[in-house]
């Protein structure tokens, strides 16, 4: 019997904190617009315009007004933006239930089989474009392909408003045109060391043995080598279980009195507590996460053998974490708390001796993001 070949999307808003600001303000339609802390923090979105002078997401909002003197800066409304992603992500579901997401302006769907019975993907992702537009008065990009790592790659293929298809028969040709640091889980870093070892292109990794790439990076070589070849049986999973939950702020003014530091880390492990406690979830690792005046970021994490979601535990756990930083010595511009190994009991793992443990697949999930803002767990 012959494998059914799957028709995966990957739907990604367009800039989409910046389009939504362009969308409900005439005034900042056609211009640079970045979204973040006007004075602090680093730019959380921006628009096409901006992105024209250099202005990306996650560079210091300093930087950005200095590359783009005329840049018009935006406070963030996460209300606006969670309203907005709603509406989308109920048009996905209206066509498929098997639908992933990925962040507020992102998702994976399966649209092998759909409400439309339309058996062409990329018909369905342009009917699904038109209803975002018409619906929202935004845009998205889509990529249509037979796997998910695939479908991410085409949806930025062509951004913005953009749709672009990888069918099966035309896989090998797409893969040839990739550089290595298109392959998913290929950052900066990674790529140094591929290209450092001779790999400039993904199908170059084809000429390596999982061994050879051990040696370059690790116990991801195996992976590698399936995306090298355009391979991944990964499916999309509506429903995945959260592994972590956090939250963090960036300050106005740099923080070097420790005992204000101490309060911070109260409030942002409250949040979380008291969002484990909302969900009846247990946590076992502590992680903090500082990052200083000149924007070095560090994490401190610490894990017990048994769950808990006492606030006062996990309070002083996050506390004690601070030992293992400058706090105190050298400014702080911002500060975060994440829990992770969250489980529905707080057994003993380490009373454990034949269950076996699920290692978490998946990093923190981001909560709020860093610049100033109304701190606030989901």
């Amino acid at each position: 019997m012959a494998m059914t070949v799957r028709r995966i999307l990957h739907v990604d808003m367009d800039a989409f904190f910046a389009s939504v600001e362009q969308r409900d303000k005439p005034e900042l339609r056609g211009q640079p617009v970045a979204v973040g802390g006007i004075h602090r923090g680093v730019v959380a979105a921006a628009s096409y315009e901006a992105r024209r002078f250099g202005v990306r997401s996650a560079i210091p909002m300093s930087r950005a007004l200095r590359l783009c003197p005329q840049l018009k800066v935006v406070f963030p409304d996460f209300a606006r933006y969670k309203a907005a992603s709603e509406q989308v992500f109920a048009i996905f579901r209206r066509v498929t239930p098997l639908v992933e997401p990925l962040s507020l302006d992102e998702a994976y769907l399966d649209v092998t089989e759909n409400a439309w019975n339309e058996p062409l993907g990329v018909e369905v992702a342009r009917r699904i474009k038109q209803a975002i537009t018409t619906e929202t008065g935004l845009t998205a990009s889509a990529g249509v392909a037979p796997n998910k790592f695939l479908a991410k790659i085409a949806s930025g293929w062509r951004k913005p408003n953009g749709l672009t298809v990888i069918a099966p028969e035309r896989v090998e040709r797409f893969l040839a045109e990739l550089p290595i640091d298109a392959l998913w889980g290929v950052g900066p870093v990674t790529a140094k060391k591929l290209r450092a070892a001779g790999m400039e292109k993904l199908v170059d990794v084809r000429g390596k043995s999982e061994a050879e790439l051990t040696q370059v990076v690790g116990s991801f070589a195996r992976t590698l080598l399936e995306l090298a070849h355009g391979q991944d049986s990964r499916l999309v999973e509506p429903n995945r279980e959260r592994k972590s939950v956090g939250s963090e702020t960036t300050f106005a003014d740099d923080l070097l009195d420790k005992d204000r530091i101490t309060d911070e880390i109260r409030t942002l492990a409250k949040e979380c507590t008291d969002w484990l406690a909302r969900h009846q979830l247990f946590a076992r690792t502590v992680t903090l996460k500082v990052r200083y005046d000149n924007f070095q970021t560090i994490t401190r994490s610490e894990t017990a053998s048994r769950a808990s979601r006492s606030e006062e535990q996990l309070t002083e756990r996050a506390i004690a974490l601070l030992e293992k930083t400058a706090a105190g010595q050298r400014p702080i511009r911002l500060l975060g708390v994440s829990l992770h190994g969250l489980s529905d009991d707080d057994m003993d793992t380490e009373a454990l001796t034949s269950t076996a443990v699920t290692v978490p697949r998946e990093g923190p999930v981001q909560l709020s993001l860093p610049f100033p803002s109304p701190r606030s767990c989901p």
